[in-house]
């Protein structure tokens, strides 16, 4: 895996985006040491998607939003798209359509691979299946808040690292969870029978 994959991966369309973040790295560089986790699940958010926060529905169709909170998931496409939700926890995104117009894709699961005890410091768990298996506990246990809004996931601290394409037998297509509209979409996508996985 190489970082100079990072740009072909971002000309692809955002569900196949989506799709091949499945295997890719983020690496995280903490003041207590350095942090690695295999992405293992992740949504996607389309221009034309109710559920994206970059769309705004109205009669007879929809328009985009653009807002302080939002404008990361605006481009450009690379960049971490960091929001708070629930009064209580980040979430973090991969922003993917060209600059202007709204998409990201929502990493919901990793898969822990270094700095396992810092991970479980952060979280205050030990039991490694919990630190990760969720897009709010993999915000806690790698240290990614609103400061990484916009962050170039190209550059430490925080990096993406593509890695090889799964075959389509790996990979389990379904729809969308923790959402209310278009939640019938099936775009989330997760590795087959990896333990980290949100929810199965």
């Amino acid at each position: 895996m190489t970082m100079n994959r990072l740009p072909e991966l971002l000309r692809l369309p955002t569900l196949e985006v989506a799709r091949r973040l499945l295997g890719a790295e983020i690496i995280r560089d903490l003041p207590e040491g350095r942090l690695c986790g295999r992405i293992v699940e992740t949504e996607g958010y389309l221009p034309n998607d109710p559920a994206c926060h970059g769309v705004r529905e109205l009669l007879g169709g929809t328009c985009h939003r653009r807002t302080r909170r939002n404008a990361a998931m605006f481009g450009p496409p690379g960049r971490a798209y960091v929001y708070f939700t629930y009064g209580n926890h980040y979430m973090f995104n991969l922003a993917t359509e060209p600059e202007g117009v709204p998409g990201a894709v929502l990493i919901r699961a990793l898969e822990p691979l270094e700095g396992l005890e810092i991970m479980i410091a952060r979280r205050g768990l030990a039991d490694p299946r919990l630190l990760t298996n969720g897009p709010g506990r993999l915000t806690q246990a790698f240290g990614i808040g609103k400061e990484l809004d916009g962050h170039d996931l190209s550059l430490p601290p925080l990096q993406l690292v593509p890695g090889i394409p799964m075959a389509d037998e790996e990979i389990v297509e379904t729809t969308r969870i923790g959402i209310t509209r278009a939640a019938d979409r099936p775009w989330r996508f997760y590795v087959r029978g990896n333990p980290w996985v949100s929810r199965k």
